[in-house]
């Protein structure tokens, strides 16, 4: 395979509502010039419903037939062609994770088979409507062909280095439909991704096959400058550099999971997002090397009510040692650290304000007391600039808002807020900073 010729397509659960969404996944595909590579996740909703049926497994008897009966109205034939056994197979290993977890409710492994079915179910589905249009398609399981992840159980990234190793790419001949969201982890058994942990997926796959492309087909036009749930309608942003998508996906975006970009920053493969039905429009956004041209505000990032935990050490030994497995108890316990400063002496840790307490009881473990501050939120303007440019710019929002500089890099400013109305905030500065015609609703 050459780099020339590989674009690799991923197509989330938003994109795998309805049959009509996989004739036109099949359009996308006979339009790619070259080799395609596909990457799914589970069909619409069916994470949901097997995350559900792992917390009650006893009350879950009409799951299997259920999902059967889901897929094969996106695909009919495919219980009766060669992939059938396959299908088959899939449901038996639902009832048998099901059964294993009614017996050990704590059982991770059975978990994490019946929460990775999902994917392997879509990527059957896919596979057969592809066939059946023509395409020499075959689905792929992520761990089958050598994809490790950094965790045991769960994880926060692919292991491209230990992937390189173990690849099979004789697997990924014709067009493969490979599973998202989850890989082989350090103990040889199932490990699994964040959330929207697909996209990170294919951009691992994208890395270690030197693709020439990343495409991830959404059902919105791309990122936009500041979340939507704020209320205030803009535009998709056009072009992001590797290091501003970034932090916009560690802080506010739906669109991108955190790990997103990582694997193609390194090598300079371009990623597109686009919406699956309105791909020739201008509203897509592409992400690529950063660029340092005319300095401007391109995204806003936004945490509301976040927590400042400020500590004191004496050994900077100890300080590195704890630290470290403080962190990852955090991770353990599903809290998030959004920011993080370390200098000898001191420690400062931004939190949300809903994992405070369980913060508090795990720093004191391995330190002393903090001392805690909240704030209304953390905020991030994002735009590759000069470290003069963006201290012109935090003195003109500081005496406007008065906020405080939490850290500045080559990409963004942070800043700490106690006002309360944020939204107005976020309206005012989007209008003052012109973020693609920006509207107030």
């Amino acid at each position: 395979m050459t780099r020339e010729l590989i674009t690799v397509h991923k197509f989330g659960g938003s994109c795998l509502r309805d049959s009509s969404d996989l004739e036109r996944v099949s359009q996308v595909i006979q339009q790619t010039d070259g080799q395609a590579i596909i990457v799914v996740s589970a069909l619409w909703g069916t994470t949901d419903r097997l995350i559900r049926a792992s917390c009650e497994p006893r009350y879950a008897g009409r799951l299997v037939h259920d999902l059967e009966e889901q897929h094969l109205r996106f695909a009919p034939g495919l219980a009766d062609s060669k992939l059938g056994h396959l299908f088959k197979s899939v449901l038996r290993g639902i009832e048998t994770s099901l059964v294993e977890l009614a017996v050990n409710p704590q059982d991770s492994i059975a978990k994490n088979r019946l929460l990775a079915a999902g994917e392997r179910l879509s990527a059957l589905v896919v596979s057969h409507f592809l066939n059946m249009k023509g395409i020499d398609s075959h689905p792929v399981g992520a761990e089958d062909i050598g994809l490790r992840l950094n965790g045991i159980g769960k994880a926060p990234t692919v292991d491209l280095q230990a992937s390189k190793l173990n690849l099979d790419l004789s697997a990924l001949q014709g067009t493969p439909v490979i599973t998202g969201w989850f890989g082989q982890g350090d103990d040889g058994e199932l490990a699994l991704l964040g959330r929207g942990g697909s996209d990170h997926t294919a951009t691992a796959i994208a890395n270690l096959v030197d693709a020439t492309k990343v495409i991830l087909w959404k059902d919105v036009a791309g990122v936009l400058p500041i979340n939507p749930r704020w209320g205030i309608e803009t535009t998709a942003i056009h072009y992001l550099g590797y290091g501003e998508a970034m932090e916009l996906s560690r802080l506010d975006t739906p669109v991108l999971h955190p790990a997103t970009v990582e694997p193609l920053s390194s090598v300079g493969i371009p990623l597109k997002i686009m919406h699956l039905y309105r791909e020739k429009e201008f509203s897509q956004t592409t992400i690529g090397p950063d660029i340092y041209d005319e300095y401007r505000i391109k995204g806003i990032g936004c945490l509301a009510s976040v927590a400042s935990l400020s500590i004191e050490t004496i050994s900077l030994e100890e300080q590195s040692k704890n630290l470290g497995q403080l962190l990852v108890d955090f991770s353990n316990d599903d809290i998030s650290c959004w920011h993080l400063h370390s200098q000898p002496g001191e420690l400062r840790l931004i939190i949300s304000q809903h994992d405070l307490i369980k913060s508090q009881t795990i720093v004191a473990k391995y330190f002393p007391s903090p001392t805690v501050e909240t704030y209304s939120a953390m905020i991030s303007l994002v735009g590759n600039g000069t470290e003069q440019e963006q201290m012109a710019l935090f003195e003109e929002i500081s005496n406007k808002w008065q906020f405080e500089l939490l850290s500045q890099s080559p990409h963004s400013v942070r800043l700490l807020a106690k006002v309360e109305d944020i939204k107005a905030i976020l309206v005012e500065m989007s209008q003052s900073y012109n973020l693609c015609n920006t509207l107030h609703q």
